[in-house]
């Protein structure tokens, strides 16, 4: 299951980078989306590795275990879409994790003052 991120207005590149940081808070997701894709090599991008993702996020400023970099990239592949980014479920979310992640998205955009729509869907 997953949870597609629409981001509407500027600064988009700022809203997904918000977006990563939550998803390494998070060890229930995954994600894939084009900006760590394009980030690295393209011989990496078919097997993206633990050292290679976690130098990615560190670029940034964002700290994340080996342990979470082995997991964090999604493994069945990119299917974003009209969507800017996704969440994808490792199982099926409750309601209550649904509205945690809601939450979260809201306080990470605030300041970027952009808006967003959220679908999940299996």
């Amino acid at each position: 299951m997953r949870s597609y991120i629409k981001i509407y207005g500027p600064p988009v590149l700022k809203a997904v980078r918000a977006l990563e940081r939550i998803a390494v808070e998070m060890p229930q997701v995954c994600i894939m989306d084009t900006v760590i894709v394009k980030g690295i090599t393209r011989d990496l991008a078919r097997d993206i590795g633990a050292q290679e993702v976690r130098d990615y996020f560190s670029s940034y400023g964002v700290p994340v275990t080996m342990e979470r970099c082995k997991n964090i990239i999604s493994r069945s592949g990119e299917a974003l879409g009209e969507y800017d980014f996704f969440f994808e479920w490792f199982k099926e979310p409750d309601t209550s994790q649904l509205n945690d992640l809601i939450e979260k998205i809201d306080e990470a955009l605030a300041p970027l003052e952009c808006h967003y729509t959220i679908t999940t869907k299996r």
